[in-house]
């Protein structure tokens, strides 16, 4: 079990770290706005190829961080109902949905994904716009790309979750991050009875 937790970690330090980096495009996603703004306020017209880079840069930003924020718990979901669910029962659910859900979802979109962005290098494809953007499969690899990093994410969370359910005790305070019992040691309450 120990040795699941050690591969986790190593999952999670790769997608933490194209993350964190990813998250970098904000500033030039920020740059590229306030110059598209000004120019269309001042200069009377804006531009094709900046509102284009403004989505390629979203697009970007919001695929590689995907996982990351997966494997942060910073994802959407329904707290009312998670939040009163104890520690073990929420590793239960969240082992089912890794298994039903997110991998295979990620399986699917990884395995159409590449062919999809190889068509798009083969064609040497360019935006609808005349005056657009080229080398559209480079924004495209990033589906494959994020979505491979979900995968790893949602592996690395379904590892923690199986060590919290399956393995020993003296494991739970380690794997047990992701299924909330952070916040109650937050909160005061270290001891966590299942």
């Amino acid at each position: 079990m120990e040795a699941l937790l050690k591969f986790s970690d190593i999952i999670d330090a790769v997608v933490t770290r194209v993350g964190k980096w990813a998250s970098l495009l904000a500033i030039p996603l920020m740059i590229v706005i306030l110059y598209d703004v000004i120019q269309r306020k001042f200069g009377g017209q804006g531009s094709i190829k900046l509102q284009e880079l403004e989505w390629h840069l979203h697009t970007g930003l919001f695929m590689l961080c995907f996982g990351f924020a997966y494997i942060r718990d910073a994802h959407v979901r329904i707290e009312l109902i998670r939040d009163n669910l104890r520690p073990r029962t929420r590793a239960i659910v969240e082992m089912i949905g890794g298994i039903i859900c997110v991998l295979p979802f990620c399986a699917l979109v990884l395995y159409f994904g590449f062919d999809f962005v190889a068509r798009s290098f083969e064609s040497g494809e360019v935006s609808a716009s005349t005056t657009g953007l080229t080398h559209r499969w480079i924004i495209k690899s990033t589906i494959p790309i994020g979505f491979g990093l979900l995968a790893m994410a949602g592996l690395s969370i379904f590892l923690k979750c199986f060590v919290y359910v399956f393995g020993p005790t003296n494991l739970h305070k380690r794997a047990g991050y992701y299924v909330g019992t952070h916040h109650l040691e937050e909160l005061g309450t270290a001891k966590i009875k299942d």
